[in-house]
């Protein structure tokens, strides 16, 4: 198998016949060769081949050949030899996400901006578009795809179903339906790598790591749908506590719960846009409050160990580590975010009066020299968990976001995994190029994962 980047351009010749300089031909070994099969994504066309003297590597399809295949448009773009005369055009990536919006200029809702950043930059060496679950055509096995134009636009354009698929559909009532689920499993049934299955659940990560030896001490003591007795015990031995939705996200519905021995039972949480704290002067109190709010959900809570984290002005700090694999398929930190948490805030999201800083901000303030020692030990433990993980997990991952603490004493403590982390650490001036490489990231795994890498094909 040989592999090699080239210009790809668009010939009116209505037959289908492929011109191919005699230095494309050579790369690709098709000297001699009168005949191929040319493929993108599942698509497959005979064709004529007709060498052309031109200096670089050049393909000119006629119309014949890539209407046939759905070519979406000219441009640099890589061929993949597979065969003696099977040629691939790649990759086709397909960035599958949702939205509401009815605006031609935000199909993706909130999520257009990113989208259009990884269409921007994948386009300059793949197929990429984005597409909604409706758009695909399974009687054709097509896709009707949003394409970005060189001016940041979308245009439409159907194509074969793509070689990987990256997930970032945006919540977890569009990924629970029958229809996402007949997706899903339709994809694996045609080999089409399909990354960031679903969201987690923490309670699902947790049972995941609680008997595996390398990771679980990095796990706060946490357990699901807990009783009251499991609850007072847990406040008796750690003061205080997380009880939170084991599906939530973005800090809802999370309570800070509080023992003080002289002075009773403490419940903090968020409501209405600002902080709320209670006392009660006994445990029974505490969890009628938490029955009269949730009631039966309350059997898909989740009670966490609190741990005293690093602080400044009194605020606890906690980091975001966004990870990714890369080409090579080995997962690496890219960003590191810390959030401090707002006063009298459960949680340090920033939707909820959090800040960001730097990680070299935030732990310089309690490890001084020492600080940057303390960041590396904490990328170790965030890659070993997210390798636990992957070894656990059954499906396909290629980006994690934890949310990361560290106490006094230097321990690592992870209290989520997110398997579609957002985005916000990366707002931070600077971090802008912590963004940029996790893109650039994504975009080289789905190399990886259909097989347009160098190094996967020599």
């Amino acid at each position: 198998m040989s592999l090699t980047f080239c210009n790809v351009h668009f010939s009116q010749q209505p037959e289908k016949v492929v011109y191919i300089s005699n230095s494309l031909m050579k790369s690709l070994n098709l000297s001699g060769k009168k005949n191929i099969q040319l493929r993108l994504g599942k698509d497959m066309i005979n064709a004529a081949v007709k060498p052309i003297k031109k200096s670089g590597k050049h393909l000119f399809l006629s119309s014949g050949v890539r209407s046939g295949i759905h070519v979406p448009s000219a441009g640099g773009v890589m061929l993949r030899n597979l065969q003696e005369d099977e040629v691939q055009l790649g990759p086709l990536i397909g960035v599958l996400s949702d939205g509401p919006s009815t605006s031609p200029s935000q199909p993706f809702a909130s999520r257009t901006s990113f989208i259009k950043q990884l269409l921007r930059e994948g386009k300059r060496k793949s197929y990429i578009f984005a597409f909604t679950p409706k758009d695909i055509n399974w009687q054709q096995d097509t896709v009707r795809g949003y394409f970005l134009n060189d001016n940041g636009s979308f245009y439409r354009k159907t194509v074969p179903l793509p070689d990987v698929v990256y997930n970032r559909l945006p919540s977890r009532k569009a990924e629970t339906s029958s229809s996402i689920n007949q997706l899903r499993e339709r994809l694996t049934r045609k080999r089409i790598p399909f990354f960031n299955w679903s969201f987690f659940n923490k309670s699902d990560i947790y049972r995941l790591l609680e008997d595996d030896n390398t990771v679980n001490r990095y796990v706060p003591e946490s357990h699901i749908n807990p009783s009251p007795e499991r609850i007072k015990d847990m406040l008796e031995r750690h003061q205080f506590l997380y009880y939170k939705p084991s599906a939530g996200s973005l800090g809802k519905g999370i309570y800070r719960l509080t023992y003080l021995p002289k002075r009773g039972y403490f419940a903090r949480y968020r409501k209405g846009g600002g902080n709320v704290l209670l006392r009660f002067s006994n445990f029974n109190s505490l969890m009628r409050m938490l029955k009269s709010r949730h009631g039966r959900t309350l059997e898909t809570y989740v009670i966490q160990q609190g741990i005293r984290l690093v602080e400044i002005d009194n605020c606890p700090i906690d980091f975001r580590f966004h990870m990714h694999k890369n080409g090579s398929n080995k997962w690496v930190v890219v960003g590191v975010g810390a959030k401090k948490a707002g006063r009298g805030s459960v949680t340090t999201h920033l939707k909820n009066g959090g800040s960001l800083l730097t990680p070299e901000q935030a732990l310089s303030r309690t490890f001084g020299s020492r600080s940057d020692e303390v960041l590396q030990n904490a990328k170790r433990i965030a890659i070993t968990l997210a390798e636990a993980i992957e070894f656990h997990h059954q499906h396909l991952l290629g980006e994690i976001g934890f949310d990361l603490g560290i106490d006094q004493d230097e321990k690592v403590w992870m209290f989520e995994a997110n398997a579609k982390p957002g985005r916000s650490i990366f707002s931070h001036p600077s971090l802008k190029a912590e963004g940029k490489a996790s893109v650039e990231h994504i975009l080289e795994h789905c190399l990886y994962l259909s097989k347009f890498r160098r190094r996967d094909v020599e």
